[in-house]
């Protein structure tokens, strides 16, 4: 019997305004990734956004207002296998966006700076130059 690979997964927070997205960056890195975070055991997708944006931006999301616009994943080149999953939501939230500890800064982007993402996080810039959302 093969090993089963269990895919390392996100829940990501993307909060577009005016043709821009929100984006973070963690000290000591230079990539800009969406905000969010790994599940702790048990959690629901809800319970890890609200966790991982108060811990990362000091702010609340609203659960009532959390919309699934996909779920994105990169594949290894070489088999085509699922590298990495992230879901994610768009959300209203209550209070300032003030960057915790652990990340050096937040920024907006737009479609051309869609270089400075990880990954995954290019496929989401994708979607939403797609869909009109991401100038």
């Amino acid at each position: 019997m093969g090993q089963i690979e269990v895919v390392p997964e996100k829940v990501a927070w993307v909060l577009v305004r005016d043709g821009r997205v929100l984006v973070t960056r963690n000290r000591g890195v230079d990539v800009f990734y969406f905000p969010g975070g790994k599940r702790e055991p048990g959690e629901s997708d809800a319970e890890t956004l609200v966790r991982e944006i108060d811990e990362e931006l000091q702010t609340r999301v609203d659960t009532a207002t959390m919309t699934h616009i996909g779920t994105f994943e990169t594949r290894n080149d070489h088999d085509g296998r699922p590298e990495f999953r992230m879901f994610c939501y768009t959300a209203e939230y209550t209070g300032p966006l003030l960057p915790s500890m652990e990340i050096a800064e937040l920024d907006w982007f737009d479609y051309g700076d869609r270089a400075r993402v990880s990954p995954v996080d290019q496929l989401v810039f994708d979607a939403l130059h797609a869909s009109g959302q991401l100038t």
